[in-house]
């Protein structure tokens, strides 16, 4: 007789476990929070989640609104459809979207700066991306290298270093 109790006939009454409030509200504050980071998406990275075509349209609508009041209901009325369907493979796959972008600025960063150092510097820092990615094909960067530096001094547009920059993300993202 631990959770269930006896009523005056003697027969058993058993008692509905409310839903915790706070719990709730934690749970729509995820909803809300994992809507907002989809408004961020571009329509094509959104169409990738196969949402129902109502979430879909206003989840659009909702990337072309101000931060106002109609903003805030069309936002309650995607969580409230959330709630109706499954959010751990829509949670995964905006996890890894999220993740590969921040790879992505790190990458884009790491190339510029080698590219700008390339462009700057001596053979001394040619020889280290050398050393450190040893895949590179040496002639062509020292080409792209060269090109790029008559470039900036003869103050025409980056076209060689967009190339190196380029060749330089390649191989940056190979490993």
């Amino acid at each position: 007789m631990s959770d269930n109790y006896l009523d005056e006939d003697g027969e058993e009454q058993f008692y509905a476990i409310r839903p915790n409030k706070t719990e709730i509200k934690r749970d729509i504050a995820v909803i809300l929070k994992m809507a907002e980071a989809m408004t961020t998406l571009s329509l094509p990275q959104l169409k990738e989640f196969d949402l129902p075509d109502n979430v879909f349209k206003a989840i659009a609508m909702m990337t072309k609104m101000p931060h106002k009041a109609a903003r805030k209901r069309e936002m309650k009325y995607v969580a409230a459809q959330f709630r109706k369907i499954e959010l751990e493979p829509i949670q995964e796959k905006l996890a890894r979207l999220q993740s590969s972008s921040v790879h992505a600025v790190r990458e884009h960063h790491q190339a510029e700066q080698w590219r700008d150092k390339l462009i700057s510097g001596d053979n001394s820092i040619l020889t280290q991306f050398l050393t450190q990615y040893p895949s590179a094909d040496s002639q062509q960067l020292r080409q792209l290298q060269r090109n790029a530096k008559k470039e900036l001094a003869a103050e025409k547009p980056p076209k060689t270093a967009r190339a190196l920059y380029k060749y330089i993300k390649v191989l940056l993202q190979m490993g």
